[in-house]
């Protein structure tokens, strides 16, 4: 079964988003929280991670946490969506399990 893995550090502090990225699986979801946002930004050193990862898990960002940072959707690499708190819970409720990366 999927696995929905979140993501709330920078990757530009921690490497908790290489780490998730290597370990997600096709069918997983990889949502950015927090300062994990802040690897969605398109043109950043880890856009390429994401748009390579999206070739087997959908990449999601919390669109009040990119709000509060500043980030505009148009911001983000091309492909990953945004989504709100109602989001948040759909996605935990629709995967088996939730992996936290910190």
């Amino acid at each position: 079964m999927s696995t929905l893995h979140t993501v709330n550090k920078s990757p530009f502090d921690r490497p908790s988003l290489a780490s998730c990225v290597a370990h997600c699986l096709p069918g997983d979801s990889i949502l950015l929280i927090e300062d994990g946002v802040l690897g969605a930004r398109n043109g950043s050193a880890s856009a390429k991670m994401l748009v390579d990862a999206m070739a087997n898990c959908k990449v999601y960002v919390l669109g009040p946490d990119a709000t509060a940072r500043g980030m505009a959707p148009d911001a983000m690499v091309t492909g990953i969506e945004t989504i709100d708190y109602n989001g948040f819970v759909e996605l935990a409720v629709n995967h088996k399990r939730t992996q936290s990366w910190l």
